[in-house]
């Protein structure tokens, strides 16, 4: 008896956290900005380094551009998701008899 207690209690507990019809966040668009917040957060601390020479100025600039060029372009997704994918059937269900059978 202490086992189906046990199994009511936590798919009740499983049911609650993983309700049907609650709307998922977008994660293309959460790890863009993730992406830019964190490419903005580095190349803020690149341009707080001090610089005396060319060559410093010169890495700094392309350590920027590099970091501002990687959050800017959104992947496009690579195929459709499964939910809308067309459903191709090989083989009718169930089988037609055979000729010779009737």
């Amino acid at each position: 008896m202490f086992v189906v207690v046990r199994s009511v209690f936590w798919l009740t507990v499983a049911y609650m956290v993983i309700k049907p019809g609650v709307d998922l966040p977008d994660a293309n668009a959460l790890s863009q900005q993730a992406m830019a917040a964190g490419s903005a957060a580095i190349a803020s601390h690149i341009d707080s380094i001090d610089c005396d020479s060319f060559q410093c100025f010169g890495g700094k600039a392309i350590a920027t551009h590099t970091l501002s060029s990687i959050a800017a372009p959104a992947l496009p997704p690579v195929a459709l998701p499964m939910h809308e994918t067309a459903t191709a059937r090989l083989a009718p269900v169930p089988r037609p008899r055979p000729a010779w059978a009737g």
